[in-house]
């Protein structure tokens, strides 16, 4: 059996009045008719669409509007924003739209740079196309060449022009099809909807009967028979491919304003969007190189210090890496580390950070995930000083030598607590205070040893990249060019290369 993540039947009254029913492994009750069956009897139907975007744009504007009431401005409304601003189309226009709602694959990249939007009818128009369908049947091309003029646009009757000026004489939505029937040949809002659906179930006997009804209600109209004939024509020639307007405005819309605050805020945003794709390595990476390479972003090493379980944006060209984003470190220990953060304030070495949070939640592994992926190179300003800030990863290797008599420092200190033992002046007994930071060279850790570590643990390099000790040799054989930023040359030729095994 199978069901519609999103379906909802709604009843006038019990539903089992209707069609019998079961449940699910999950306790829920499901129609056992299919979703035309149910309609056939009589209920509405209904597609209920969880969207993760929505709580993107949720987490990035409550993020925003910390930031605004800082600066003493005004909240950040949504549906205040402009729906004509130039930057937001210009990011558009650039293509910049990785983790903007239904206009980040590198298929609508490549239309959105073809077509150039300038307006909210253009994003819209684009939800609506971008389909097997449409793509298949030129029309995304054609709305791109109409728009710039390189095809006119024709219409077949002068009624048309209203309904389809605002996509360049395509017709893109099923409301067009409606339209039309309404305005030329006279059908009523039901009649119109029948039309609809009978285009896009295209039986042939059912198209027969609505094309003489069609052409009858155009000539009542005073319109030539060979007119309202091709004007049906081309309905029945995009009706199949036509999509809901209603259903491609509202994604249009989150797609302009998701480019928006991309194009403004785009540390809230992007710091918004890493955190709800956290456990998806491979993406956050694909989202840290967008935050580097097109917006000027700093995504910088998460901190003991400075981390919340999520992405920050802190400043607006500066994001902090997210704690729940590191491999073995859970939910329980992230808690126990901003807990005990938030009640004495910043940690001051590693001495104090096992005696303060939960060894029991932060354990060995835990510690030396954060070590690797460099939660406590911050302590490098106090502990030595006389590491420049972007060595401060050196640390790393001499943290990981104290780790087993810090970890035993504070479970005695632990069982110290438990067993209430205190010195004369009240104060706990028995606290290990935190040997020097001892830094001699086989404590320092090589450039491999320290990337490979970060790759473990974060599943990217941050402080470096293993290819570096190589560009010099490289650029004798290369101008320089990424994989990435290669263009395709059109060669589909076979080549081999000889003498290699």
């Amino acid at each position: 059996m199978g069901k519609h993540a999103g379906g909802v039947l709604i009843a006038p009254h019990r539903i089992t009045d209707f069609s019998a029913i079961y449940c699910d492994d999950e306790g829920h009750r499901v129609s056992q008719f299919d979703k035309d069956d149910v309609e056939a009897v009589g209920l509405v139907k209904f597609d209920f669409l969880g969207l993760r975007n929505l709580t993107v744009i949720d987490a990035a504007v409550r993020n925003i509007n910390l930031r605004r009431a800082k600066e003493g401005k005004d909240a950040l409304v949504l549906e205040d924003l402009p729906l004509d601003d130039k930057k937001a189309y210009k990011l558009l226009q650039d293509a910049k739209t990785t983790a903007v709602f239904q206009l980040e694959s590198m298929g609508m990249k490549k239309y959105l740079a073809k077509l150039q939007p300038t307006n909210i009818e253009d994003v819209i128009a684009m939800c609506a196309l971008y389909r097997p369908g449409p793509l298949d049947a030129g029309m995304v091309e054609m709305y791109i060449d109409r728009k710039h003029g390189r095809e006119e646009v024709i219409y077949d009757h002068p009624n048309l022009e209203p309904i389809l000026e605002n996509t360049n004489g395509v017709i893109v939505y099923q409301e067009q099809v409606m339209q039309i029937s309404q305005v030329m040949a006279g059908y009523s809002l039901g009649g119109a909807d029948m039309l609809r659906r009978a285009m896009g179930k295209k039986k042939p006997e059912e198209m027969a009967k609505q094309r003489d009804i069609f052409i009858t209600g155009a000539t009542e109209q005073g319109i030539d028979e060979a007119t309202s004939g091709g004007v049906f024509d081309l309905m029945e020639k995009f009706a199949g491919y036509g999509f809901n307007r209603s259903h491609s405005a509202a994604y249009g819309v989150l797609a302009y304003q998701t480019a928006y605050l991309k194009q403004y805020y785009p540390a809230e945003f992007m710091a918004a969007v890493l955190t709800s794709d956290m456990n998806n390595t491979d993406n956050v990476v694909f989202f840290i190189n967008d935050c580097r390479e097109n917006f000027d972003l700093t995504v910088v090493n998460p901190s003991v210090n400075r981390s919340e379980w999520h992405f920050v944006a802190d400043t607006p060209t500066n994001i902090i890496y997210g704690l729940g984003a590191i491999k073995g470190v859970g939910e329980g220990a992230v808690e126990s580390i901003v807990d005990a953060r938030r009640r004495e304030g910043p940690f001051k070495d590693l001495y104090d950070f096992c005696r303060r949070v939960d060894i029991k939640k932060v354990n060995k592994r835990t510690l030396e995930g954060l070590i690797n992926a460099g939660c406590f190179d911050d302590f490098a300003a106090t502990l030595r000083p006389d590491l420049p800030a972007d060595e401060a990863y050196e640390i790393r290797g001499a943290l990981m030598s104290q780790l087993p008599s810090a970890v035993q420092a504070a479970e005695q200190d632990r069982q110290n607590r438990e067993i209430g033992m205190m010195d004369l002046f009240g104060e706990m007994d028995g606290v290990v205070a935190a040997p020097p930071l001892v830094m001699t060279p086989e404590l320092i850790w090589g450039d491999k040893h320290r990337l490979k570590a970060e790759k473990n643990t974060l599943g990217l390099y941050l402080t470096g990249h293993p290819i570096n000790e190589y560009l010099d040799e490289l650029k004798r054989y290369t101008s320089g060019a990424r994989l990435d930023k290669l263009t395709d040359t059109g060669y589909n030729g076979s080549c081999y290369f000889s003498g290699l095994s």
